[in-house]
C-alpha cells in the first residue's frame, strides 16, 4: 500500500471496492444486499470484485492487509446499522480517510484538512496569480467562441451543445475570479461554512438511490448530437458525485475531538 496515490473520489472508490469485497465474500451476503447495504448499483459491486471498476493495479482482491483490516471493520458497522439514513456514507469516508493515512499520502493532498501550506514562496505565488489571469482570459474567450458558434449552427441541439460549454467556460471564469480574490486576501485555504459533514452524506446517498432508480440502458440507443447531450448529463452527474465526495473530505473544518473534562479536586 506505500506509494499509492489517489484522488479524494479514489480512495472513496477504493474504501467502497474493499468493503464490498468484505461484505460478499468475508460476510457472505448476496451481492445486491452488499449494494443496498453501500447505497450503489449492484453492477458496481460485481465490478469492484472483478477488478474492473478500478483497474488491476488497485482492485479489491490485490488488497494489502492493513487495508482488509480497515474494510473488516467499516463492513461491520455497515452490517449492523445504528438505524440513521446516511450512516453507510459515513462509514466510507471514514474508511477512506483511514486508507489514505495508512498509506502514507503526503500532506499535499490535504486529506488530513491541516496539511496544505497556507504561505507560499513569493516565486510560486506570482506564478499561481499569472495563472489566474490567464485562465480567465481563455474562459472568457471560450465564451465568445461557442457562442459565435452557438448562432452558426442550424438545430437546436447542436445550439445546446456549444451553449452548455459557453455555460461552463462563464462558470470557471467565475470561479478563478472567486479564488484569485481570496488569494489577494492571503488565504489559500477555506472551509464550507452553514453546512454539516451528515448534509452533504445525505445529498450523496439521495443522489445513488434516485440512480439506482432510473433504468440506464436507454443511452447507447441514441446517436448523433442527441447521444452527445446524453453523455453531457452523464458526466455532469459523475461530476457531482466527484464534487460531494472532494468537499466531505477536503472542504469542511477538521472535526474537534472532544474535550476531556478536568477531573474533579476534594477539598480537605
Amino acid at each position: 500500500m506505500p506509494g499509492r496515490r489517489l484522488s479524494a473520489t479514489g480512495w472513496v472508490q477504493l474504501a467502497q471496492a474493499l468493503i464490498a469485497r468484505e461484505l460478499v465474500v468475508s460476510f457472505g451476503l448476496p451481492e445486491r444486499q452488499a449494494a443496498e447495504l453501500l447505497g450503489i448499483a449492484p453492477s458496481a459491486v460485481s465490478q469492484y470484485l472483478s477488478g474492473k471498476r478500478l483497474g488491476a493495479s488497485t482492485g479489491a482482491s490485490r488488497a494489502p492487509e492493513r487495508e482488509r483490516a480497515i474494510a473488516r471493520t467499516a463492513a461491520q458497522r455497515i452490517a449492523a446499522p445504528t438505524g440513521r439514513a446516511a450512516e453507510s456514507v459515513e462509514v466510507v469516508f471514514d474508511a477512506a480517510r483511514e486508507l489514505a493515512q495508512a498509506s502514507g499520502t503526503p500532506p499535499a493532498t490535504g486529506l488530513d484538512g491541516q496539511s496544505l501550506q497556507d504561505a507560499p514562496d513569493p516565486h510560486r505565488d506570482r506564478e499561481v496569480r499569472r495563472y489566474l489571469r490567464r485562465r480567465i482570459a481563455l474562459e472568457q474567450a471560450a465564451v465568445g467562441e461557442c457562442m459565435r458558434l452557438a448562432q452558426r449552427s442550424r438545430d437546436e441541439l447542436t445550439r445546446a451543445v456549444f451553449r452548455q460549454i459557453a455555460s461552463d467556460s462563464l462558470r470557471h471564469a467565475e470561479i478563478v475570479a472567486s479564488i484569485q480574490t481570496y488569494l489577494e486576501r492571503g488565504l489559500r485555504r477555506s472551509f464550507a461554512s452553514g453546512v454539516r459533514r451528515e448534509d452533504i452524506a445525505r445529498l450523496i446517498e439521495r443522489e445513488r438511490e434516485a440512480e439506482a432508480g432510473l433504468d440506464d440502458s436507454f443511452g447507447p440507443e441514441f446517436g448523433g448530437m442527441i447521444h452527445v447531450l446524453w453523455e453531457s448529463m452523464e458526466a455532469d452527474e459523475r461530476k457531482h458525485e466527484a464534487l460531494l465526495n472532494a468537499m466531505l473530505l477536503h472542504g469542511l473544518p477538521p472535526e474537534e475531538k472532544p474535550r476531556p473534562r478536568p477531573t474533579a479536586t476534594r477539598k480537605h
